[in-house]
């Protein structure tokens, strides 16, 4: 998943009382993660991790992040096999 902004991420962890300790603790994360996150220096994440987070803030998932091609699951062969057998 895109995050759509650094500012607004980071915004909403000030305006809720967020640390980047604390939501690295909800989202299930390192908190260079997360402060990469907010400076920008990172602008995506796996979809789990993008729920977390918007979870965490109380705002729908579209406020904070955008699908984006390298963020969608693709399924091994293995698995495919698995659920077909």
């Amino acid at each position: 998943m895109k995050l759509t902004s650094p500012d607004t991420l980071k915004a909403l962890m000030d305006q809720k009382n967020f640390s980047y300790e604390r939501m690295a603790r909800y989202a299930g994360c390192s908190k260079s993660f997360i402060s990469h996150l907010t400076s920008g220096r990172k602008a995506s994440c796996s979809p789990l991790l993008a729920e977390n987070i918007a979870e965490a803030l109380e705002v729908p998932l579209s406020i904070l992040f955008v699908e984006s091609p390298s963020a969608v699951r693709v399924q091994s062969v293995s698995e495919t096999r698995r659920m077909s057998a």
